[in-house]
């Protein structure tokens, strides 16, 4: 029997109960060719992006959400869900083979979801980001859009320590907060995180991180200097 890259997996959804179908790629089958300095994969077959399943939608009410979202709602979250998406809710099914647009509307729809729920700022920051990256060389405008947003929730996300307990690293959240400002033209924003990064050099016990924020730092330098 042939293995497939797409396969389907059972959830339950956390607003209705129901149990759906949501589809996911085969790890064997998912090659990151390199990264971009967002840390952005770049994969060796479009198609097979683990991005574009990240977001699972119920079909039944549409709730979307992913496997960061937190079990449990605020006072008065379900209603609020309910009443602005679930009953508009026209029974769509995302559980096939998603295009980009799919992905797109998945995304806008996770995260009208997340600020109603009042997720993480870290929860909200990784949805923006990864909606930059579906943007990217389609629509610089929207994708500027996102990363500005995901620059704001990585800030949010930093002053709260709300990745605390995570497998997200201060390093991390620092260097995506430099990097993104970096490309949305804000220097000095990017300069004082790259540097928050470099002074935590010997205490620090994400190294790649560290790592790649003083060889990206060098180049920006380089650049500026060119």
């Amino acid at each position: 029997m042939e293995i497939t890259p797409l396969y389907q997996k059972h959830i339950t959804c956390g607003l209705c109960n129901q149990t759906f179908k949501t589809t996911k790629i085969r790890g064997r089958f998912v090659r990151a060719k390199e990264h971009s300095t967002d840390l952005m994969p770049i994969y060796e077959n479009d198609s097979l992006n683990p991005n574009l399943y990240h977001v699972h939608v119920c079909p039944e009410c549409g709730y979307s959400f992913t496997d960061d979202f937190a079990p449990y709602f605020p006072p008065g979250g379900k209603e609020e869900i309910e009443e602005k998406i679930s009953k508009h809710w026209q029974h769509l099914d995302y559980s096939g083979e998603r295009s980009i647009e799919d992905a797109i509307k998945a995304y806008k729809l996770a995260i009208y979801i997340a600020v109603m729920k009042r997720e993480k700022s870290i929860t909200l920051a990784g949805l923006y980001l990864r909606l930059s990256w579906l943007f990217r060389g389609r629509d610089a405008e929207q994708e500027q859009r996102f990363q500005r947003l995901a620059v704001e929730a990585y800030k949010s996300a930093y002053s709260k320590e709300d990745y605390k307990g995570s497998q997200i690293t201060t390093e991390r959240v620092l260097y995506l907060i430099a990097e993104l400002s970096l490309r949305l033209g804000e220097d000095d924003d990017a300069t004082r995180h790259f540097s928050k990064i470099i002074e935590r050099q010997h205490s620090s016990t994400d190294r790649k991180m560290v790592h790649m924020a003083k060889e990206r730092w060098q180049l920006y330098r380089e650049e500026r200097n060119a």
